[in-house]
This record gives structure tokens, sequence and C-alpha cells, in this order.
């Protein structure tokens, strides 16, 4: 009989500060808190799994009877981005934190990225993605010049207009970026930011995105279960954050609502092994953009969706749904937030319990390995 696991990755859903957030100077981040306020958010389905009895959640009801099994997760890795967040899930655990370059990159990386690509560079400082194409993009049009720039991430991001530079050709300059940017400047993801629009009308960012994720240093729980001939099929960015290293199949989306689609046509297929789903949009669209309207309705989205997906799940399956850190919109910056997320298991016909605060985002790729193999995961 075959047993799939469907996980969900909410980006960026973190429900409070961890107990280490004033080194990263996100004491008084809480991303569901700050999307609370806006007196819109309506969570029924999730609350009904226990969302609102975990640890540290007061904004939502507590459920008498919860169906699902849950707990509040703290990160053991030294970040709070993506690749940190979902290798950690998958068992590797990042003890030293990836670059960062708060006063842009160092000048003998540019002069190889500039010799390798052929292309000149712009701006080169921390900027919030929708400012720095509303700034630079007339000088990138006038000029030619790529618009490099970070964040308070580890990121590499590589912005450009599609009617200057074609996708397949700015993928093609990410890559050179990508083999570039190893041993003491390897960050965790270069990232293609491609735009559209004028000076006069505004610049707009395309649903083109790519990131291009250094690759796993060793073995995760995707390697693990594919070896054993488990299907691991990666929806949305998946496939980019771990390089396809353990995927046996990937779909990359262009948002929540695509890949929401797919999973759902997934859940009709009989496949043996884990789903892993990131729905982005959460945090590209609304963290990042201070933009708590928009994060509420798009978590009430994804509750009346998992409404109508629950039932396609069988006696064979596992549900979970989990974060990778914190975006909250309402703070004063715009980037990511070193928070706890919330974790929640859920079985047709299981008994669920709160396991309280729970030390490690690799208990969601334990819990799917051992569901899925009868083993523990110990290695």
């Amino acid at each position: 009989m075959n047993k799939r696991v469907f996980l969900i990755v909410l980006d960026s859903f973190g429900i409070g500060p961890a107990p280490d957030a004033k080194n990263f100077g996100d004491e008084n981040a809480n991303t569901l808190l700050g999307v609370s306020k806006t007196g819109i958010l309506h969570l029924p389905t999730m609350t009904s799994l226990g969302l609102g009895d975990i640890d540290g959640v007061t904004v939502l009801p507590s459920d008498s009877a919860p169906l699902a099994t849950h707990a509040r997760l703290l990160e053991k890795s030294l970040g709070k981005d993506t690749t940190t967040g979902h290798w950690e899930m998958m068992g590797l655990i990042s003890h030293a934190p990836m670059p960062t370059y708060p006063n842009g990159f160092p000048k003998e990386v540019l002069e190889e990225f500039e010799r390798k690509t052929g292309y000149g560079v712009i701006c080169n400082l921390p900027y919030s993605g929708t400012d720095v194409i509303r700034d630079y993009g007339e000088e990138h049009l006038r000029t030619g010049k790529l618009i490099v720039y970070t964040s308070a991430d580890s990121v590499f991001q590589i912005a450009a207009h599609e009617e200057l530079v074609s996708i397949e050709e700015l993928y093609r300059i990410c890559e050179i970026a990508r083999s570039i940017l190893q041993g003491e400047h390897a960050v965790g993801r270069v990232i293609a930011r491609p735009f559209v629009g004028t000076a006069e009308g505004g610049f707009t960012r395309t649903a083109n995105r790519r990131d291009f994720s250094l690759v796993p240093p060793q073995k995760t729980i995707l390697n693990r279960l594919s070896e054993k001939g488990y299907d691991v099929i990666g929806v949305g960015k998946i496939g980019d954050i771990f390089v396809m290293s353990g995927l046996t199949e990937t779909h990359p989306t262009h948002g929540n609502t695509e890949g929401m689609s797919v999973a759902k046509e997934l859940a009709f297929r009989d496949f043996n092994g884990l789903c892993f789903i990131n729905l982005v949009d959460f945090d590209m669209l609304y963290g990042h953009r201070q933009d708590a309207v928009g994060y509420a309705n798009a978590l009430n989205e994804f509750d009346a969706w998992l409404k109508d997906f629950l039932p396609l799940l069988g006696k064979d399956d596992l549900l979970l749904i989990t974060a990778d850190h914190g975006c909250d919109p309402t703070d004063e910056s715009t980037d990511h937030t070193r928070e706890a997320v919330p974790y929640l298991q859920y079985q047709i016909d299981k008994d669920a319990c709160n396991l309280g605060t729970l030390t490690g985002f690799d208990h969601v790729g334990k819990a799917a390995y051992q569901f899925l193999t009868n083993e523990e995961a110990v290695w």
C-alpha cells in the first residue's frame, strides 16, 4: 500500500519571536500577530487543526478537540532565510550563518561577475526589491547595466527588464553568478528578479523569478527517501532550494494559487512518497512588501483551499503544515524575521496532541521519513 506525505510550507508564516530573536534584531517580530491586527484574518480550518492551541499563539481561538498534533518549532540553524529553514526541515543544520553583505559585495566579486557575464553593474546595496527597480530601473534601461542588490539575507539578486535582457539570458547570468559565489562568498541564493514597465508608468516585477541555491553540502532526508525508491516531488521553489538534490520530480509554479492547484492535482495521484510544497506569496508579495492586508487575505485563501483539500486525504496519507522563518509585514524592516513557526500534523482518525515547544525544524522531515519508512530518522 502506497503512503503519501503532503508537506506544505507557508513561506514566512512566523508565530512570534524565537528565544534568540534579539540576536537578529527581531525581538518584537510576530508575523501572525501583525497580520491579525488587520481585523480580517479568518482561519477556521487551521484553527480546527490546532493552530490556536500552539504555545504562544494568543490571537486565534483555541479548539476544544483539535484535529492535528501541533507544536511550536524553534530553529537550530544560525539563520532566518529560505535556504537555511528548508535545509533544516530536511535534517541539514547550518551551524554557521551564510555570508551577508550590509555594505554591498566586494570589488573582486563584482569585477569577476562583470568579466564573466559581459555586463556592468549598478546599485550594489541592500535594497527592497520594489524600491530598487523604482530607483535604478531607468538607469538600467539607459545603460544596459544590471541591477545587483542584496538584503539582510544571504542573497545576490539581479534585476533586469525583460525587454532588455531576456528571461533565458538572465537565468544564464545567474548561473554564472552562482559559479562565482562559492567558498567565502557562498551566499545562500542567487535570485533572478525580472521586471517590466516604464519609468513614466512605473516598473513592476514579474512572476519569472528564479532562485539559484547552493547545493546542499551533505545528504538530506530528500536524498535518503529517493535512494530508498520513494517519490520525492517538489512544488514551487523546492526544486530550486535543493538544486534538485534528492528530488525525483519538480513542478515550478508562479505563486500560491498555482501551487495549491498543483497540490490538489497531485492529491489525485497514487504516488508513494513525499510531496514537498512551498507557497511563496506570503513572503514575496506580502511580507517583504509590508502588506499585512494582502498577507491576511492570502492566509484566508489558503485556509479556504485547505478545507477542500483535507477530504482528498486517505488513511495512508499524512499532512504536515509549517513555515521556514518569519517576515512580519508590520515591523520596521522589509527583511525576514527570526521567529518560531507552527507545526500541524494531520492524519485521518488519528488522535492529536500538543507537543509543546520543540527545538529543530528537522522534526518536520523526521516525521515524514518515519511515517513513510517505519524507521526512526537517526543517522
